[in-house]
């Protein structure tokens, strides 16, 4: 009598079964048992047979036990450094925001970095023979040989695989790759020239590409799966400077609807690693926060609906503010006794900006586990915090008429009211409750609790016409002029 073939985890069949499913137990069923047949034998030789082969499969199981603890292991230690690499890795579209459709996560021209390389170099023939003529510029214009800039390319790229999603990676070999991440960061390091102040110097025919693509280079440049490991950009711009003061002041004020003449370039900071173009803006474009307060530690009850035009009721008023574009800051200050201003960021919108900010939304639900833990950063969730505060305040087209009328939302060229309506309304259901916004909802509800009976008293002006309180003021007005004409008259007889 032989045992049952134990469970090897270094045979072919079982390591492939494992490798495709670690967690799947159900492989281990049987495996290193023995079932005597008790009816074939004597009483003796059954003995004989347990006694025979009682070591060895003891010797099995401890081999399985062994060898499952270590694929355990090595999972556990896999997933803790994908945690621990979370700010730095390439994502994919985030399951939450799947309600939006490909405008906001598929390009349209350009693909950077595998996972939508295949279907547009496919489809855009053309955009790949850029890819080719943008590296031959940057060769040209660095002064160095082709080997040298592949070379240094290659050798920052060799660990950018696992910045990747895995499953993508598996189907791509090391040479597509490798060759993949040098013509895609020459071709963003030359588009990144062209918006600065240098980009006379480009050749004039790569400059014209840019120029007559560029609304739909915005948007392929911006999505959260087309993005580049930072290390492998950098590289290239070691052989080929590009001034990215400049070409941050050239997008920062992208989401507003005005063009700043007087020069006021962005404060570099070294602090910030960053992972890639579009985290690079989002810094940027964020700011950093003036509060020393976590939002959480003001938290105790919180109203979850207020509309522009309730707001409006109980007299805070919307203001676009006028010395910043960052979008961190929000805030409510008190304006005498009746009213309140709720300052917000401006924002022109637009179906290329409305992408831009899903995708900054994306990345941050992507990059931070919580967004109120007491180690979040207002920072980490801004983008979400705006885009959920604007998202409350609009119930209905009245609502964003509101908005444009106090110029928070700002251009004619942009989404009609109903478009901007579906747009916000479309993000009420989603995680973006953070610190930012829990904020100023807190500093709403107290200004309702600490001013409730001004409230009442604004809401009745606020509802009443003009035209009927001039005539209330009238008739009061009126009334004290006859009542204080009868007193003088009682006064009088009296004398």
């Amino acid at each position: 009598m032989e045992p049952e073939a134990a469970w090897m985890p270094w045979e072919d069949s079982q390591l492939t079964n494992w490798i495709m499913d670690p967690f799947d137990l159900s492989q281990m069923e049987n495996y290193g048992s023995m079932e005597p047949e008790a009816a074939s034998m004597p009483q003796e030789e059954y003995q004989y047979a347990a006694t025979e082969v009682e070591s060895p499969a003891a010797t099995q199981n401890e081999m399985i036990e062994k060898a499952t603890a270590q694929k355990f292991e090595e999972v556990a230690q896999e997933f803790k450094v994908d945690i621990d690499m979370m700010q730095m890795k390439i994502h994919r579209y985030p399951p939450s925001l799947g309600a939006f459709d490909e405008w906001f996560t598929t390009p349209r021209m350009v693909a950077m970095g595998p996972y939508h390389h295949t279907r547009v170099r496919n489809q855009q023939k053309l955009e790949e023979k850029v890819k080719h003529v943008a590296a031959h510029h940057c060769i040209r214009e660095s002064g160095c040989s082709i080997q040298e800039l592949y070379g240094a390319v290659v050798s920052a790229a060799q660990d950018a695989r696992h910045l990747y999603d895995k499953d993508t990676m598996t189907g791509i070999g090391d040479d597509d790759f490798l060759t993949m991440m040098f013509y895609d960061a020459c071709f963003l390091v030359q588009y990144m020239l062209w918006c600065t102040h240098d980009a006379s110097e480009m050749d004039p025919s790569l400059r014209s590409f840019f120029y007559f693509n560029r609304k739909v280079l915005r948007h392929d440049l911006m999505l959260l799966e087309n993005q580049l490991p930072w290390r492998v950009v950098e590289t290239v711009m070691k052989f080929r400077p590009v001034n990215l003061v400049d070409f941050i002041t050239y997008w920062r004020d992208y989401l507003q609807d005005r063009t700043v003449l007087e020069e006021n370039p962005v404060v570099w900071d070294d602090n910030y690693e960053i992972p890639h173009l579009l985290g690079l803006l989002r810094f940027y474009m964020v700011g950093k926060s003036k509060s020393k307060v976590h939002a959480r530690a003001k938290l105790t009850s919180l109203s979850v609906s207020a509309s522009a035009t309730e707001l409006a009721e109980i007299g805070i008023k919307l203001t676009a503010a006028k010395d910043t574009t960052e979008l961190i800051h929000m805030d409510v200050k008190r304006k005498g006794i009746l009213s309140a201003e709720l300052s917000l960021a401006p924002l022109s919108h637009d179906e290329e900006r409305a992408s831009f900010l899903i995708n900054m939304v994306a990345l941050e639900l992507c990059t931070t586990s919580h967004f109120l833990a007491s180690s979040a950063k207002d920072e980490d969730s801004a983008v979400c915090s705006y885009l959920h505060l604007l998202s409350m305040l609009v119930h209905k087209e009245e609502d964003v008429q509101e908005l444009r009328t106090k110029q928070v939302l700002q251009g004619r060229a942009g989404l009609i009211n109903k478009d901007a309506l579906d747009f916000f309304t479309s993000l009420q259901s989603l995680p973006l409750h953070g610190s930012c916004y829990v904020r100023v909802m807190v500093e709403i509800e107290n200004y309702k609790v600490s001013r409730k009976m001004w409230t009442k008293v604004h809401a009745f002006f606020y509802h009443t016409s003009k035209k009927t309180i001039l005539t209330v003021l009238t008739v009061v007005g009126l009334l004290v002029s006859i009542l204080g004409t009868l007193m003088s008259l009682k006064a009088s007889s009296k004398n």
